[in-house]
């Protein structure tokens, strides 16, 4: 766990979230989701649990910053009996998340739309399952650094959060944050990496489904590295 000096300055400490909210102007059917959907299933105030937002106890998935959903809409799917919670500030994101909840009839997904860091502190200890930090931005400015969610900060919440032999996945495909990435990981005594050679990092695993930001980054030529690492 990282001292209290090396959370200053970090997302958890900061709380400001960065970048624009909204995107192009929502259709009609895209409103709708906002207005009727999303009240449905959205993240409530207060102290949380499976009970809370899934009326039984199952285990529990968090991803921070969904995108568009497509991940958390593929893997929600892939297990019914699992609970899902997604948190994103951006508005059109959100919209395509709530595409995929009903068009799948996702009954266990929960959204909120701002920042995952206070979801997440609402959690009980040691109650997630799976944590997924899936090409956040990288904020490439030395400048900039204290901005990522790959900081000491969140990664005490998160590991906080998650059941001993949990998992947290990282992806991104910008050399930077993935040279950041595994420096600070490998500060850590309370991550063990789960790679057995280097092959690990570039080979997507098993049930981790390709999104269009990877895709576009692949088109790109960019690089993708994968990481996965276990609560100890």
């Amino acid at each position: 766990m990282a001292t209290n000096a090396a959370r200053v300055n970090d997302p958890s400490t900061i709380r400001r979230l960065y970048g624009r909210r909204a995107g192009h102007k929502l259709r009609q059917g895209q409103a709708q989701l906002i207005e009727e959907l999303l009240p449905q299933i959205e993240v409530p105030d207060g102290p949380l649990s499976s009970e809370d937002l899934f009326g039984d106890r199952r285990p529990l998935h968090f991803e921070i910053g969904f995108g568009s959903g497509e991940h958390l809409g593929y893997r929600a799917d892939l297990l019914p009996d699992h609970g899902f919670i997604g948190a994103e500030p951006f508005l059109n994101g959100v919209v395509g998340a709530l595409t995929h909840v009903r068009e799948k009839a996702l009954g266990n997904v929960r959204l909120h739309m701002g920042d995952a860091l206070e979801v997440l502190e609402r959690l009980p200890d040691a109650s997630l399952r799976f944590v997924y930090l899936l090409h956040p931005d990288p904020w490439p400015k030395a400048r900039h650094a204290k901005r990522r969610m790959m900081n000491h900060g969140p990664l005490d919440l998160i590991a906080a959060k998650l059941a001993p032999g949990g998992e947290f996945r990282f992806s991104t495909d910008h050399p930077i944050y993935c040279r950041w990435a595994m420096m600070i990981m490998h500060q850590r005594s309370d991550f063990r990496w789960i790679a057995e050679s280097a092959r690990d990092m570039l080979e997507r695993p098993g049930g981790w489904p390709e999104t269009r930001y990877e895709a576009k980054a692949r088109r790109l030529g960019h690089e993708v590295w994968y990481f996965r690492y276990q609560r100890v």
